[in-house]
């Protein structure tokens, strides 16, 4: 759906800084990364769709059926689980680098939990910041955002510049233990917030309870961006929430089929015995050094 008015839309109240992140991703190695990603609470993957898988997933997404934000019809709500009508979005959920890096932060058993597409047309302001879960569920994410971990892979598939909607976010807010830090909290604007500037095809990863949001669009082309989500196996939603349609998965692609495992998969068990059989003795996931390991 394209705007109907100006695309001149009010941008006087925005945040009037951006503090950019000049890191150079690229060259960080694998502990680096899930350094990165958990204790500041995000990761860039620079380049990691090539130009032609980009170019494939705009076409295939182009005639998507939207709606617009209710605060811009700059801000066009796209398809909620574009893999459902893009044949590329669905076998990226299984795409392959992508997945190597989730399974050595999350371990082998990983759900695939939601998509969405969005597209930010010219005019559009900034998204306020916010967080993609809360841990009671909310009408945004259903119990869906109630997974105590969960992550969100953002695929760019146009350049960010400093006109054309950056990402902006408040580092180490997902740690925080401060009310200020409420998921169910929203900000206009944080002194200390930086923004991103990547290159299409690049990959954004934030885990959901890290506040952020993204700068206006003053930029005079449209931002597209392709999001999914996925989680370990045992951290499942606190209440049901709706499984996939089984046809829809049965059709899906191979690569795509292991993640699409039943939504409310749980490692969730009430009774907790002090020392059950079988407790072992390791476990490299949670070593203090495992950044320095790998």
């Amino acid at each position: 759906m394209e705007p109907t008015d100006s695309p001149q839309a009010d941008l006087a109240s925005e945040p009037n800084f951006m503090h950019i992140d000049e890191t150079d991703f690229s060259s960080l190695s694998r502990g680096e990364q899930i350094r990165r990603l958990e204790v500041e609470g995000y990761l860039v993957l620079p380049g990691i769709l090539d130009a032609a898988l980009v170019a494939k997933l705009k076409e295939e997404l182009r005639d998507a059926e939207m709606t617009h934000a209710s605060y811009s019809v700059h801000q066009a709500r796209g398809v909620i689980q574009p893999q459902w009508h893009s044949r590329t979005a669905a076998e990226l959920i299984g795409y392959p680098p992508m997945v190597e890096f989730l399974r050595d932060l999350m371990g082998p058993d990983i759900v695939f939990t939601r998509g969405f597409f969005q597209r930010t047309h010219p005019g559009c302001p900034g998204i306020s910041m916010h967080t993609d879960g809360q841990p009671h569920g909310s009408d945004l994410f259903g119990f869906e955002g109630s997974c105590p971990r969960l992550i969100r892979v953002l695929y760019y598939l146009d350049e960010l510049t400093p006109e054309r909607a950056p990402f902006r976010l408040i580092p180490r807010s997902h740690i925080s233990f401060h009310a200020e830090a409420s998921p169910y909290i929203r900000y206009k604007s944080h002194p200390e917030e930086i923004s991103l500037i990547v290159p299409a095809g690049s990959a954004v990863l934030v885990p959901s309870l890290l506040l952020h949001g993204s700068h206006p669009n003053r930029d005079s082309q449209q931002r597209e961006l392709l999001q999914l989500g996925y989680r370990p196996a045992w951290a499942g939603p606190i209440q049901p929430v709706d499984e996939w349609d089984e046809e829809l998965v049965a059709n899906a692609p191979e690569i795509a089929k292991p993640f699409l495992k039943s939504l409310n998969t749980t490692g969730f068990q009430w009774v907790q015995p002090h020392k059950p059989e079988g407790m072992k003795s390791e476990a490299p996931g949670i070593n203090p050094s495992r950044w320095d390991d790998m």
